[in-house]
């Protein structure tokens, strides 16, 4: 194939393939070329053109197929526009002698369609050039049309479409003649002639002035006839001309021309008549309908009523949204019209009505809610409240009137209903899609838009009073805070009209109405309405036979209502159940008896209520079941048991009740036959085995002889048809925009589809996907769709041999019926076996034994031949079902051979098609048969019907079935993929363009295909290169299809292509492709767009936004959607453009995820441009908006005005490329602004850091970084959280606080000490202020009460009086929720004001808590402040003044809240009460919650309890559990603050509790809750709960009441330990750790004041004699022995080595044998493991003091043990000698260890010191281990063995064998290299020189002290060359200077005498001092400094010595003199010096 690429036809090549590889050839070259042409330079054209034209039109004569014909045609035309045209009329006379020619045999047919279509391009891309030589061209074509077949007219038509573009104006003499031609082809048979001739007139109209002035009336008829008998395609194209030419003849300007055919332009009333008479006439014309109409039997056509329809919409959309908002009143009148009185023949049966009024509503919601922005359908919906007010005037005056004309009025009120149900309809509509936006319109009283729907729920039409009910529920859905005021005017209203029917009727729909509602709105209702109406209902129940005027009502009314009850869900219905179970109870008789004896009695009234009655009843119980699964417990199935018999019982006598009591009866029974079935349905079999056979009889009755005889195919088979086989079947069974209006068009005419009067039960079920209303079918129909679906259910479940029976019994009745009916009957008999089998098949059941899979195989074979292709394709499922529940090969086998026989043997199409279908599905179910014959075989026959020209239905079937055999059949295909691959792409080259279900299939078989392929499609082998490029050729000839469903499949093929191989796929083509799609008016094509799309950007959505908006800069002339913007706004702007308009979910959900990947992958690149949209799309409503008062103090007057300004100047057009988007829109606008910040902050720090993003922004002015963009975040928060809408609102404040969170702590880099975000706290503030107000829904306040403690605890205002307005905010909700239970609002559930209250006070702890830290923080501050110098003074007091005041402004309320978070507490206590403890729950509720709502308030104290929990601590740590006023405190702290308690006076109180009882209470509350949580925290329990929870419990601890609760508990103390354990387990977060180990450390302190206190009372009381026979206090008693389990000792332990041995496992000694840890190897610690690590060990080292004296031996070793172990495994040397935080812990804790009093009481002393030498041996092995030492850092172990030295007793340590080995360590570090060492070991002995035990210190200084001066007097030779080495030399001297004044009287003189010779050698004299080294001057220094000092101090030794040795003399003196000038600057600078030798002693100090 590369051979085609190249610029001229490479003939060689070409002339050596085969006759299909040459079609390929050329199609390869031909797709080459067309985007070569374009490239090529004008001069190489030239060149090559006259080759090339002859290469081309020799193409023309070899019969070129469709595809091919278009590219030589549109290369043709691309060649002469870019090179010549001289040549061009002899191209022009070719075609047309083509054309002229005589030839008619077929196989020329495709030379003659060629030269049509190379015309066609020819004109339109040169147009005017070839001047006058189109009036023969035209002429030519037009003859040639007289007698062409259908594919030549079809080309034909293009053709001239063509022709008239290129010419435009110029072609004028020909319009007459094309209008002429292209009107007879608008009726043609062949429908895609009709669509090209549409194109075709649609063209012309846009010159030809006669088609829209003189010709207009003809035009508008002509289309109507075209409506007849059309299709889909053809309606969408011809409502598209008939819409469009309405238009342009109302909008057109008067010309020359039209004043001259003295025509004056149509008014929009006239061309609204016009449109109007093909809807209630048709195409009938208007003199014959007149006739017709008095024999009273014409009714419309239904197509030409729906095309008509579509027509309204087409002129609406084409005027545009400001036409419609100008001529709103006008419109709506007359489509309201169309259903009115006045036109009687419209509606004259209900079937029409429906039918009509389906199609107003669709022209409505296509106009008003697809066109208009939110302000306009506000404007509308007025409107149409004025229209029902009218209506609603008239219908009274009707009812009121009294005189003769009654029977007049009467018509007049049920003629009116249509419009009422219309109008209602939009306007539930209308204000369900504006949601809370729609506030404004329901509270404007002018118009009184919930009266006027309130007022016609009592109008004596049932339908419009279902739908008024409708239109509430839809209201209520929009806004929540309607529903409960709603209910009660409802209830109240029907207990007051109880004795009118209609109001009867029409109040419980309308009560059933809201109470479906209540599911769709989060805040719910009030517990209390469910008691109400269920006594309402009962009411109605037992008064029913009071009145028999209103018994019917009644009754019906009170199930109704009952059954709506059941929606609300168990919660509510349990306290209900008994009551209904009663009910249910006595509406049947109680036995067989009792029904015979009511069967003698009653008449058909009686009858009539009776039936009502008890269907009402089975729909209640059916509703409960399937709302309520939950209550369905054994016991509630035995009770629902008893009346089901009896039901049963009745349904048999049904007939015989019908034949005695007459017609009246035949609908109220086949109602109460669907509902019982419907019951059935959904209860478990086993229930009613018993009744069995009677139903089953019954259902065989109703399916085989059914009342009705409507073919009821189209609702009982999709279901059963697999979806993808549905496609077959054409656009009707598809989903398409239209679908609402072309279901009418599926159904026989005697049925037009669902309404809602035909079951009253289905108003407070969800309608179903895709419909706004419910649409129940009739009852005749119903009952049979209830039938199948019950037979399904029991047929599965009865015996094998019963189902034998009824299968013949099926059979039979088949085979007695003849005709239609026997079709019907089929029909309905093939859906009830279909679904049995799909019961089957899921409960893994067996059919039967042989006879009956015969039975069941005669049934489904016949249907597979019926004439029906629904009832195939259901068959042909039916079929596979059947192999799969058989599931044998043989049988499978079987059915297949059968279809193999039938196929080679028949040759009609209903055969050939069934059959072959069946092989597909076999496949499906059963993943391909397995067998390689078998598929060559199904293949083989598939192959030869797919290229059965002469039926094109047989080769869609074929290549459909073909599809999902290569889908399933796997790897098993793979020998197939080539040969299938090139007949698809033959056929997609040669079958005719409207064939469209042919190509669809083709499309279907290639997508299959690819998959196959996969992943190898991206190899580079010739034969996967070559079935690449055959893949690709399909997808462009798919592509270049005319049918858009085609253009779907390519664009699914393409994607798959660019999944599997995407460097093969050229993306900037298949963008442009996707951009022109973008807005067709094919929903599947739009789908398949969006889903490519979204594949697309997963990967390079930066390169499919460049694509995008590069192909809209070169603007070729095909691209010109008129609703996509991309130029302005990108592809991102158009698709959220097109979020807005679409009302597709499943669209809109993927444009959502497209957005979002795009936003992903480039929001931080292209910044800017994100938020830019997101604000136009925010901003766009601004106008709408009442801009919410910023505050108005002094400074921002000005801040007020600009809101003000800026948020309304955008509304001007231009400006907006969004016009008033819709609120949904806004909403996820806000969410991808909270998107973008979190992009951003995995972007790049300087996002949030605004010095850093100046100065990088500077460098390069392309970089962009969120913080430079603050404004417009808060901007657009603000805008969305101060809008009408609730749902906005919330994203604007959940932006807000993401705005909040992270970009508080920005500074200001301007005025320093201030943060970014200050300037904008107006606009917070103001953004706020609104949901407080008191109508706000309470989710929305709860939401701000986060934002505000945000903004408090943030600490961007510093300054109080801005912060009180934000905590005024919140004061004032405070006050809200001390108002206690009784005084919240009655709108919404209780849980909802759970969820506010809770959400009030987590913002209250939030702000306490930041409060209480803020002030921890800054007394640190201020002791650090006092240590240091005061120079920080200043700035301290400030901040103090802001904490300090934060605390004040929670102070004055603490008292109250400390109250509610006490109470809040107690509730979140009982709810995590386990189930068992139910009972003992408050039976009245909590404070917060009530006992029903009792589930639905958990989440909400499952979301606030931590931080609450925390506040509380702090608050009790804070009064440190003290009581202060005992009447006040106490009381109301020690029980739930309940508002009983809360408005008592003290006089009347219960006993007062003490205060250590209160003070216990509320310490075990907190621990309680603390402990319960710990224990188990949820897998998604948030990290903040857990840490909250810990600090709760550390503040507790803090204080000492607390301490000793715990120490004095020991269970308690334990219990909490192992909680922590397990905690520290199983979460790995060391946040979490490091918390969970200080609450630890507290326990334990809390157990060693415990027991200091008890051994301090002890000692007290014994006194000191008897001090031996003190009884031992701590852990381990006189035994040592500690209980795991109950000893606090062994939990600490347990959980420290825990923590170590995860960080460090090598302390494991099961670990270290094993040889995953190297011994030896020393693993650096992470930080926070090292702070783990160090904590651990603190812990550690305080066990002992909790234990007794012997408790504490048997801890030791192991305390011993992980202490230097740690130690030995963290002891490594660092580069800089800083002490690792580990060591540092490990020595703190040794020392702490041995120093503790256990090591020297009597009863441990022994033990303790034998441990404690062998822990020093150990420290003394870890030099002479094996393995690498230079790790080890000597330092570390040597002050290990310096804290053994000189913490232990002397005991321990003065062993001769040990303490040698300690000196021998520290002689081999006095020798050290390493200064470092040398001066840390010198530091070391002057801690041990020192010891006050001579035993200890001097065998150290006999065996140390001569070396370290004989190190010193070496110096004199080698100075110190650097600070380190010198330090060794000082610290030297120190320990000399030291032993000095430690030596007795009498060795002083020699230690003085050796030092002072050392000290005055370092000196230097004046004249070295000036060329010395620092170190040497240092040295000199420090040297004179000691000599000065210790001169005077031994002064005799001094001048001893001076006297006798005159050079060392000498040698002082002159240094002496040599520093005398600068001695004072030297003394300055020595006072700084010794810093750096003290700061490590402070760090090491550890001795």
């Amino acid at each position: 194939m590369e051979l085609a690429h190249s610029l001229l036809l490479n003939e060689e090549v070409y002339n050596q393939l085969g006759e299909f590889q040459k079609a390929e050839f050329v199609f390869e070259w031909l797709q080459f070329l067309e985007k070569l042409l374009p490239v090529t330079s004008r001069a190489d054209i030239r060149e090559n053109q006259k080759k090339l034209v002859e290469q081309l039109t020799s193409l023309l004569n070899n019969s070129p197929g469709p595809p091919t014909r278009r590219l030589v045609a549109k290369n043709l035309a691309v060649l002469y526009s870019s090179g010549d045209t001289f040549s061009v009329y002899q191209t022009i006379d070719k075609c047309n002698e083509l054309i002229r020619s005589k030839d008619d045999s077929p196989s020329y047919l495709p030379t003659k369609l060629a030269a049509v279509v190379c015309l066609g391009y020819l004109y339109k891309k040169l147009g005017r050039i070839l001047g006058n030589s189109f009036t023969d061209t035209v002429g030519n074509v037009l003859k040639a049309m007289k007698n062409a077949e259908s594919q030549g007219r079809y080309e034909i038509m293009l053709s001239l479409q063509n022709i008239l573009n290129g010419l435009g104006a110029a072609a004028i003499p020909c319009h007459r003649d094309i209008y002429k031609a292209a009107r007879s082809c608008l009726t043609d048979r062949s429908m895609a002639v009709r669509c090209a001739a549409a194109k075709c007139l649609l063209e012309l109209q846009n010159e030809a002035v006669f088609m829209w002035s003189t010709d207009l009336d003809s035009v508008v008829t002509l289309c109507f006839k075209s409506f007849e008998g059309s299709n889909y395609d053809v309606r969408l194209a011809v409502s598209k001309l008939l819409g469009i030419v309405l238009a342009r003849a109302l909008t057109s300007k008067q010309t020359a021309a039209s004043t001259r055919h003295n025509h004056r332009r149509i008014s929009l009333e006239e061309a609204m008549e016009l449109l109007g008479t093909g809807f209630l006439r048709g195409s009938c014309g208007f003199l014959r309908a007149s006739g017709d109409m008095l024999k009273g039997t014409s009714s419309v056509s239904r197509d030409v009523r729906v095309g008509v329809t579509q027509a309204y919409v087409v002129f609406v959309s084409t005027l545009g949204a400001q036409w419609l908002e100008r001529n709103f009143s006008a419109f709506l009148s007359h489509i309201l019209d169309l259903v009115s009185q006045s036109h009687p023949k419209a509606i004259q049966s209900q079937t029409d009505a429906i039918g009509c009024r389906r199609c107003v509503s669709f022209i409505l919601r296509a106009t008003v809610g697809g066109l208009l922005g939110e302000k306009a359908q506000i404007a509308a919906a007025k409107e149409i409240c004025q229209a029902i007010w009218k209506l609603k005037k008239v219908v009274d005056a009707a009812m009121s009137d009294s005189n003769l004309e009654t029977k007049i009025s009467t018509t007049d009120v049920t003629a009116s209903q249509h419009v009422l149900v219309c109008a209602l309809q939009e306007l539930g509509s209308l204000i369900h899609g504006l949601g809370t936006t729609a506030a404004p319109l329901l509270q404007d009283s002018s118009t009184g838009a919930l009266e006027a729907v309130i007022s016609v729920i009592v109008h004596p039409s049932i339908s419009v009073r279902l739908t008024a009910a409708w239109c509430l529920r839809c209201i209520a859905v929009a806004l929540p805070s309607y529903v409960s005021p709603l209910l009660d005017r409802c209830v109240e209203r029907l207990s007051a009209l109880k004795s009118s029917p209609e109001a009867v009727t029409g109040y419980s729909f309308a009560i059933a109405a809201l109470l479906g509602a209540v599911k769709h709105c989060p805040l719910g209702i009030p517990h209390g309405k469910g008691k109400v109406i269920m006594a309402v209902a009962e009411d109605l129940l037992c008064s029913a036979s009071q009145n028999s005027h209103v018994s019917l009502q009644r009754t019906q009314a009170g199930w109704l209502l009952i059954a709506a009850l059941m929606t609300l869900g168990p919660a509510v219905v349990q306290h209900h159940l008994p009551r209904m179970l009663l009910l249910w109870k006595c509406i049947f008789p109680s036995s067989p008896k009792d029904l015979e004896t009511e069967k003698t009695r009653g008449d058909s009234f009686t009858w009539q209520v009776t039936l009502e009655g008890r269907a009402g009843a089975l729909c209640a119980i059916k509703s409960f079941v399937s709302h309520c699964a939950g209550l369905l417990t054994d016991e509630v199935v035995q009770r629902l048991l008893p009346p089901l018999p009896s039901a049963v019982d009745l349904l048999t006598q049904l007939s015989s009740i019908y034949k005695s009591y007459g017609n009246s009866l035949k609908t109220p029974s086949t109602v109460y036959r669907h509902k019982l079935y419907e019951l059935l349905s959904v209860l478990p079999p086993k229930t009613y085995e018993g009744s069995f056979c009677a139903v089953l009889k019954e259902l065989v009755a109703d399916l085989t002889v059914p009342d009705s005889q409507i073919d009821a195919s189209t609702f009982l088979l999709p279901p059963l048809c697999h979806e993808n086989d549905l496609l077959l079947l054409g656009p009707l069974l598809q989903e398409t925009d239209h679908r609402f209006i072309e279901e009418q068009l599926l159904l026989g005419n005697s049925i037009a589809g669902g309404s809602l009067e035909y079951d009253p039960y289905s108003i407070y079920e969800k309608a179903a996907k895709g419909d706004s209303v419910p649409k129940p079918l009739p009852p005749v129909l119903s009952v049979i769709s209830a039938a199948t679906r019950l037979f399904g259910v029991m047929f599965s479940h009865v015996a094998e041999s019963r189902r034998l029976q009824v299968l013949e019994q099926l059979l039979n009745s088949i085979k007695q019926t003849k005709g239609s009916r026997q079709q019907i009957v089929q029909l309905n008999v093939v859906s009830a076996f279909s679904t049995s089998l799909k019961h089957l098949a899921n409960c893994k059941g067996s059919l039967g034994p042989e006879e009956v899979r015969r039975s069941a195989l005669t049934l489904v074979m016949g249907a597979l031949e019926s004439n029906n292709p629904l009832l195939r394709c259901a068959a042909a499922e039916c079929l596979a079902r059947l192999a799969q529940v058989v599931s044998d090969s043989a049988f499978t086998a079987g059915l297949a051979q059968v279809s193999f026989d039938k196929l080679k043997s028949a040759r009609d199409v209903v055969s050939r098609t069934g059959h072959s279908l069946a092989l597909g599905c076999l496949y499906r179910y059963l993943g391909g048969i397995g067998s390689t014959q078998h598929l060559n075989a199904c293949v083989g026959v598939l192959y030869t019907l797919s290229q059965d020209s002469t039926s094109p239905d047989v080769q869609a079937w074929a290549l459909h079935s073909l599809s999902l055999i290569v889908d399933l059949a796997g790897p098993l295909y793979h020998v197939h993929v080539e040969p299938t691959l090139s007949l698809v792409l033959m056929l997609l080259l040669t079958v005719p363009p409207a064939y469209t279900e042919v190509h669809q299939s083709l499309g279907r078989c290639l997508n299959a295909l690819i998959t196959t392929l996969g992943p190898e499609l991206q190899g580079s082998s010739t034969t996967v290169s070559a079935l690449r490029t055959s893949c690709l050729l399909g997808c462009a000839a798919m592509q270049d299809n005319p049918d858009c469903l085609v253009q779907a499949e390519a664009i699914s093929c393409l994607q798959q292509l660019h999944m599997f191989a995407p460097r093969h796929v050229n993306l900037s083509s298949l963008v442009s492709s996707l951009c022109v799609n973008l807005c067709s008016s094919y929903l599947l094509l739009r789908r398949a767009v969006v889903a490519c799309l979204r594949q697309l950007v997963q990967r390079e959505a930066a390169e499919v936004s460049e694509y995008a908006v590069a192909l809209v800069k070169e603007s070729r002339e095909d691209f010109t959607p008129a609703d996509v913007n991309i130029r302005e706004i990108g592809l991102e702007g158009a698709l959220l453009g097109l979020l807005d308009k679409e009302l597709d979910q499943r669209l809109c959900q993927d444009i959502k995820e497209t957005l979002t990947h795009m936003l992903t992958s480039m929001a931080v690149e292209k910044l800017s441009f994100w938020l830019k949209l997101c604000k136009d799309v925010l901003a766009a409503s601004a106008d709408f908006n009442t801009v919410a008062s910023v505050d108005t103090t002094q400074q921002e007057e000005t801040a007020k005005v600009d809101d003000a300004s800026i948020l309304t100047s955008d509304s001007d057009e231009r400006f907006h490329p969004f016009s008033n988007p819709r609120w949904s829109t806004r909403v996820f606008a806000a969410e991808c602004v909270c998107k973008i910040i979190s992009q951003c902050e995995n972007a790049d720090s300087a996002h949030f850091d605004i010095t850093l993003a100046q100065e990088r922004k500077q460098r390069d002015s392309r970089d962009d970084f969120l913080v430079l963009h603050l404004a417009d975040l808060i901007r657009m928060a603000f805008m969305a959280a101060t809008d009408h809408s609730d749902q906005l609102r919330l994203s604007g404040l959940q932006t807000l606080l993401i705005v909040v969170r992270k970009f508080a702590a920005v500074p200001e880099p301007e005025f320093p000490g201030h943060v970014i975000l200050e300037q904008y706290q107006a606009n917070v503030g103001a953004a706020l202020r609104p949901a407080f107000a008191p109508e706000t829904p309470p989710d929305v306040t709860a939401k701000a009460c986060q934002v505000c403690s945000a903004w408090i605890a943030s600490g961007v205002v510093s300054d109080l009086s801005d912060l009180r307005r934000v905590h005024q905010l919140l004061i004032s909700s405070l006050v809200k929720v001390q108002a206690g239970k009784e005084a919240q609002n009655q709108q919404y559930s209780e849980s909802a004001s759970t969820m506010e209250i809770l959400a009030i006070l987590k913002a209250w702890a939030e702000v306490y808590i930041v409060a209480v830290e803020k002030q921890k923080n800054q007394t640190d501050v201020h002791n650090h402040c006092l240590k240091t110098a005061n120079s920080a003074e200043e700035s301290y007091r400030d901040v103090t003044s802001s904490a300090s005041g934060l605390l004040d402004l929670v102070q004055a309320d603490l008292g109250t809240l400390s109250k509610l978070w006490l109470a809040a507490l107690q509730d979140f206590a009982l709810l995590t009460l386990p189930s068992e403890y139910a009972s003992q729950l408050p039976a009245e509720g909590g404070t917060f919650y009530t006992a029903e709502t009792i589930e639905n308030a958990r989440p909400h104290y499952y979301n606030s309890w931590a931080l609450i929990l925390y506040a509380t601590a702090l608050w009790l740590t804070s009064t440190g559990f003290i009581v202060i006023d005992p009447d006040e405190g106490v009381t109301n702290l020690s029980r739930p603050v309940t508002p009983t308690t809360m408005c008592q006076d003290s006089s009347t109180r219960p006993l007062v509790k003490s205060p250590e009882d209160v003070n216990t209470d509320r310490f075990h509350l907190i621990l309680g809750i603390s402990v319960e949580f710990l224990c188990s925290p949820r897998s998604d329990a948030a990290m903040e709960s857990i840490i909250a929870c810990l600090r709760a419990l550390q503040a507790l601890f803090d204080v000492p009441w607390p301490r000793s609760k715990i120490g004095g508990d020991q269970e308690l103390g334990v219990e909490l330990l192992n909680v922590l354990h397990r905690l520290i387990l199983t979460r790995e977060s060391p946040d979490i750790q490091l918390a969970a180990l200080e609450v630890v450390r507290l326990i334990l302190f809390a157990a060693q004041e415990h027991v200091r206190e008890k051994r301090r009372s002890a000692e007290v009381d014994d006194g000191a004699a008897e001090k031996e026979t003190l009884p031992e206090f701590g852990e381990g008693k006189d035994t040592g022995g500690l209980v795991p389990g109950k000893s606090l000792v062994f939990a600490t332990l347990e959980l420290c080595v825990c923590i170590l041995v995860r960080q460090l496992p090598q302390l494991n000694p099961k670990l270290t044998c094993s040889p995953a840890v190297q011994p030896g190897k020393h693993l650096l610690l992470s930080e926070d493991g090292s702070r783990l690590v160090a904590a651990a060990l603190v812990i550690l080292s305080d066990v002992p003091a909790i234990c007794s004296p012997e408790g504490s031996v048997s801890v030791l070793p192991t305390i011993l043990y992980l202490i230097i172990g740690a130690l030995k495994e963290t002891a490594v040397k660092s580069r800089d000698g800083q002490l690792p935080l580990t060591v540092a812990a490990s020595l703190q804790a040794l020392k702490g260890l041995l120093s503790s009093p256990m090591a020297r009481a009597e009863k441990s002393r022994t033990a303790w010191t034998d441990l404690l030498r062998s822990a020093l041996v150990t420290v003394l092995d870890c030099w002479d281990q094996d393995g690498p030492l230079q790790e080890l850092d000597e330092v570390s172990l040597l002050t290990a063995v310096t804290v053994f030295v000189m913490s232990t007793s002397p005991e321990v340590t003065t062993i001769e064998c040990l303490q040698k080995r300690c000196i021998e360590k520290f002689k081999i570090a006095l020798d050290s290299k390493d200064p470092l060492v040398q001066c840390k070991c010198y530091q070391l002995l002057h801690s041990i020189f020192q010891h006050p035990n001579k035993a200890v210190s001097y065998p150290f200084i006999h065996s140390l002290a001569p070396s370290i001066v004989r190190k010193l007097q070496e110096t004199e030779k080698a100075k110190p060359e650097n600070a380190a080495e010198l330090q060794v030399v000082q610290e030297g001297i120190k320990v000399v200077t030291a032993l000095t004044s430690a030596a007795e009287e009498e060795h002083r003189a020699h230690l003085v005498a050796c030092l002072l010779p050392i000290l005055i050698s370092f000196l230097l004299d004046e004249n070295a001092l000036v060329s010395a080294t620092n170190s040497a001057k240092n040295l000199h220094e420090f040297a004179l400094q000691n000599l000065m000092q210790i001169g005077p101090q031994y002064s005799s030794v001094f001048k001893k010595l001076m006297a006798s040795s005159p050079t060392l003399k000498a040698r002082l003196e002159s240094a002496v003199k040599g520093n005398q000038e600068s001695i004072k600057v030297k003394t300055a600078k020595h006072t700084k010096n010794p810093g750096k030798s003290s700061s490590i002693q402070l760090k090491t100090n550890f001795l």
